[in-house]
């Protein structure tokens, strides 16, 4: 395993943070309590001790899951982050948004699920537009204030929003946003354009989600749709990566490179992301403990510079996506 500093926040973490979506119940692909527990297990043993959570996964079951995985652990050990901003485990009209409301009562649960005293990143899932921002930042600076929270970050929104809430946080003397957790992978690079510029300038870790765009990455073009996983992330979640025009020939050269390095093609993916400047720890999703070893070992992966600019050769700009 290699580790990195998290930007400004100082916490070292594995260039590989686990993603617990899968954690819970309610589609096919998800693991349950047992299958998640040997999940975690594997990923501690390999290394890893950076997880990724929300209230919003299996309606709090993932981090119900993750908290019972990690107890028989050094919770010091290990960094783990939740995010707020849509509906836990319960739902009426002050469920969800980031009012302080919400976020006070959101983060309690979510402590408790975690069974947890404190959280060391709390991110919001996604901008709210109904909610001012001076008013969820002085909520989440009071839980950082209260030992709550350690550190705050948000998630994919435009750069112009979240240079907002920084300039906010800084006039008003309240804890910023240090993390960013936003789309990206080799089927769409729009947050090359502002956000990832943004977050150089300002120290900010970069934490992209969906590093292989949803399994589209990890399998032929033709394929992306013969899995369970893949059919619900186009008819549920509308993931358009590939309807894209240059789509299809970057996923063919990304197959056509673990062709020639004998290695599957989640790992060409992924060794572009842990060369990638732009990035410090992406957000690796699974259900397969041979697909988590398969992404450590793309730590070890090396490509080259003409390697990389074939890979991003065929990029053409896309409509934004994953904001809301």
């Amino acid at each position: 395993m290699e580790y990195t500093t998290l930007g400004s926040t100082g916490m070292e973490v594995s260039k590989i943070c686990l993603g617990c979506m899968s954690f819970g119940s309610g589609r096919d692909w998800m693991l349950d309590g047992e299958e998640a527990r040997e999940l975690v297990e594997r990923a501690i043993d390999l290394g890893v001790n950076f997880f990724d959570t929300a209230n919003v996964y299996s309606a709090g079951e993932s981090e119900e899951i993750l908290g019972d995985a990690l107890a028989d652990y050094d919770r010091d050990e290990f960094v783990v982050a939740s995010k707020v901003r849509f509906p836990g485990a319960d739902e009426h009209r002050n469920a969800e948004r980031l009012s302080r409301k919400t976020i006070e009562q959101e983060l309690e649960a979510s402590l408790d699920r975690l069974g947890m005293d404190t959280l060391d990143l709390y991110q919001i899932h996604r901008w709210d537009y109904e909610t001012p921002i001076e008013t969820t930042l002085r909520a989440l600076d009071d839980a950082v204030r209260r030992g709550r929270v350690r550190h705050l970050g948000a998630s994919s929104m435009w750069a112009r929003q979240f240079l907002e809430a920084r300039r906010v946080s800084e006039r008003e003397g309240l804890a910023p946003f240090e993390t960013m957790q936003n789309l990206y992978h080799l089927a769409y690079r729009e947050e090359e354009r502002e956000m990832f510029p943004v977050c150089d300038a300002h120290d900010v870790a970069t934490m992209p989600w969906s590093p292989l765009g949803a399994g589209y990455l990890a399998r032929p073009h033709g394929e992306f749709r013969t899995t369970t996983r893949g059919d619900h992330e186009v008819e549920n979640a509308g993931v358009p990566y590939h309807e894209f025009p240059a789509s299809e020939e970057i996923n063919g050269r990304v197959r056509e490179l673990a062709d020639e390095y004998g290695v599957a093609m989640a790992q060409i993916a992924l060794a572009w992301q842990f060369q990638n400047d732009n990035v410090t720890a992406p957000i690796v999703g699974t259900s397969s403990v041979d697909h988590l070893e398969e992404a450590v070992e793309a730590l070890e992966l090396s490509l080259s510079a003409s390697d990389v600019e074939y890979l991003e050769e065929p990029y053409e700009p896309v409509p934004v996506y994953g904001h809301e």
